[in-house]
């Protein structure tokens, strides 16, 4: 019974999501399966885990430390290969790739947030949004004024030239979403982004965070432990015996 439940998270959910309609999945992950080896003893983190994220939806990714959240986000994101199944990043099918065609897909399609910012200590919020454009081929102008569009967006328009250190960590959060953003990708990964912050400014950087998901379209998965913003999302995941459950 539970196997026929487990692993239809892509399907159960097609009524229930507003963000539903005729476009193809941004990501699309098909019967994933991962193992580790831990004192002589195999564990499934992953046994058949399925789901898939459309355009303009946040999906929340919930469940215990250690239950596989942070190994499934490594794979959507090709940066962990699995042991079996596929990984579909607009309609491509990933889980072949050589490592330079996957780094292409990431520079391409992806942006990363984690719990710690990971900002350029030595650069402006605004150099720290501009540098992945620059070295993406934009201009220096057209970087820039995307960087300055981007951190406007998120409350930021009057700490442009100010470093890390000189911001909060509210602000630090909200500059890194912006880098994440700056090369306008279509799937947004992120780990516990708001895990560091006190409950006030989580509940900011998360707004700011969806607001911005809609009005650019993205996809996301984001894994948190907070169930108040797991619920203020379309959809909750979780992983159970390995797999993905709607909840």
């Amino acid at each position: 019974m539970q196997d026929n439940a487990t692993n239809t998270a892509d399907q159960n959910s097609d009524e229930r999501s507003p963000h539903r309609d005729a476009r193809p999945a941004i990501l699309k992950m098909e019967n994933l399966r991962r193992s580790f080896t831990q004192g002589g003893r195999v564990i499934n983190v992953l046994d058949g885990a399925s789901a898939a994220l459309y355009p303009g939806e946040a999906v929340a990714l919930v469940g215990p430390s250690g239950s596989g959240k942070s190994t499934l986000l490594h794979i959507a994101g090709l940066l962990e290969s699995p042991q079996g199944g596929h990984v579909w990043i607009n309609d491509k099918d990933c889980s072949t790739l050589d490592d330079s065609d996957r780094t292409r897909v990431r520079r391409m399609e992806m942006g990363f947030i984690y719990q710690f910012h990971q900002l350029l200590p030595e650069f402006s919020a605004l150099e720290n949004v501009a540098i992945p454009q620059m070295i993406h081929g934009e201009t220096r102008k057209q970087a820039e004024q995307r960087a300055t569009e981007l951190l406007g967006s998120l409350g930021l328009s009057d700490r442009l030239i100010h470093r890390p250190a000189e911001l909060s960590g509210g602000e630090q959060q909200r500059t890194a979403i912006a880098r994440a953003l700056a090369n306008k990708p279509k799937l947004i990964l992120a780990d516990e982004p708001t895990g560091n912050l006190d409950p006030a400014t989580s509940e900011r950087v998360f707004g700011a965070l969806m607001d911005v998901i809609r009005k650019e379209g993205v996809a996301a998965l984001i894994a948190t432990h907070n169930m108040e913003l797991a619920q203020a999302m379309d959809r909750t995941l979780t992983l159970e015996d390995g797999k993905l459950i709607e909840l």
